[in-house]
């Protein structure tokens, strides 16, 4: 199946890995993942026609036809966009409507500023103590959710990316100082030439360190390595100040990733 956006292209292979179902329609995809059943991002529709050209109610249909038990609606654009004005009218309904930038790079170097202070490791998700510390971090950096709901979601999560590395598909990644997780994400690729990064975390505390560039330093080489990617993919908001650590590394911003979704 055909797929413009390289960071929807890239969504899919991750959720194809971890055994989520796509079904292809003439104007959609339907992204399907019953294994985990409340992650609105793996049970989604990928919109192949510019949806402002048809109305919401028409998306809503077909939504509720291929989730008819779900709470949310989530809608991805397929294609390079350059922002949310042509999705007025989602808005208007009450849609969140985000566009992300997605940076990529062949190859990276070192940030201005690395932190030679953290030992930086690939962790291993079967591990309780590894697995506990990268999701402490997650929940760290998410104060406003919900706690029981939010480190059960991880929780799963995190079960999915420690099948996806024991399949040899990627590697979580952390940073300490002092025995504990500071910074951490992922990376992992189907091996057919892309890498996609996951959940870019550094703790509150911990900012301002270099320790974000540096380990996505790391785990970029290990992605061009022992990945053999050619290309590395980043998703970011563009308003968030870490945008600036990406670059600082090499990635660039390739395209616009548009989606919209409505919570219960």
């Amino acid at each position: 199946m055909l797929i413009n956006s390289l960071g929807f292209r890239t969504d899919l292979m991750l959720l194809a890995l971890q055994g989520s179902a796509i079904e292809e329609h003439d104007d959609y995809l339907a992204v399907r993942s019953p294994h985990n059943p409340d992650f609105w991002w793996g049970n989604f529709l990928l919109l192949r026609a510019d949806p402002s050209s048809t109305s919401v109610l028409h998306w809503e249909e077909a939504f509720t036809r291929e989730f008819p038990t779900a709470s949310h609606r989530a809608f991805g654009v397929d294609g390079a966009r350059g922002g949310t004005a042509a999705f007025a009218e989602f808005a208007a309904a009450g849609y969140d409507v985000e566009a992300s930038v997605v940076m990529t790079a062949t190859a990276v170097h070192a940030p201005p500023h690395p932190n030679r202070d953290a030992t930086y490791r690939r962790l291993d998700l079967a591990d309780p103590l590894d697995r506990e510390a990268a999701i402490d971090l997650r929940m760290a950096n998410a104060p406003t959710r919900e706690p029981t709901g939010h480190r059960r979601f991880l929780g799963e999560s995190m079960t999915s990316m420690a099948a996806l590395q024991e399949k040899g598909a990627g590697s979580w990644f952390g940073a300490f100082l002092d025995g504990r997780m500071v910074s951490g994400m992922g990376l992992f690729s189907d091996g057919h030439g892309l890498a996609r990064f996951q959940s870019v975390d550094t703790h509150p505390e911990a900012r301002g360190r270099g320790l974000a560039g540096t380990l996505v330093h790391y785990v970029s080489t290990y992605g061009l390595t022992a990945l053999g990617a050619t290309t590395l993919v980043m998703v970011a908001d563009p308003d968030y100040h870490a945008i600036r650590i990406y670059r600082s590394v090499g990635f660039e911003n390739t395209e616009t990733q548009v989606a919209i979704e409505l919570a219960p």
